[in-house]
């Protein structure tokens, strides 16, 4: 029932107990800040959007000047995106259609969406389908005695 003093030795696995208890007890932690963190992070962005939508409203009355800073130009973006109900609608869209693809789509659909969005890769994929055809073709004829 006491606590071992610090000069006692624990067996080899209630040492390794401990340490997968106290892993897992880290892990869990870190899992929930992270969640905090980005609950957070949402609701800050959502609270600069209402900001912003009230910075709106008190600059539509006449006699205001319109100075517009960082700060307006990058939550103004978000603030249209929020009330676009069309583009809403497709990334609500996009994101049940992808969760519906199997994963060897889903990886397929990664694998395109990093070489299209890459001028390298989509360079050396475009060389490498021309060499594999190239190889294809020469060992066809040679296979069929043309070579």
């Amino acid at each position: 029932g006491h606590p071992p003093s610090p000069g006692t030795s624990f067996p080899e696995g209630q040492v390794d107990s401990l340490l997968s208890i106290i892993s897992s007890q880290r892990e869990r932690f870190r899992a929930k800040n992270q969640e905090l963190e980005g609950s957070e992070l949402d609701s800050l962005r959502a609270d600069n959007i209402k900001l912003y939508e009230k910075i709106k409203f008190l600059q539509s009355y006449p006699g205001r000047g319109s100075s517009r800073d960082d700060t307006e130009q990058r939550y103004s973006s978000q603030y249209e995106e929020r009330l676009d109900p069309f583009s809403s609608f497709s990334r609500k869209e996009r994101q049940r259609k992808y969760l519906s693809l199997s994963p060897w789509d889903k990886a397929t659909l990664g694998m395109g969406r990093l070489i299209l969005s890459n001028k390298t890769a989509r360079t050396v994929a475009f060389f490498y389908t021309l060499f594999l055809h190239c190889l294809v073709f020469l060992v066809s004829a040679w296979a069929t005695g043309g070579g």
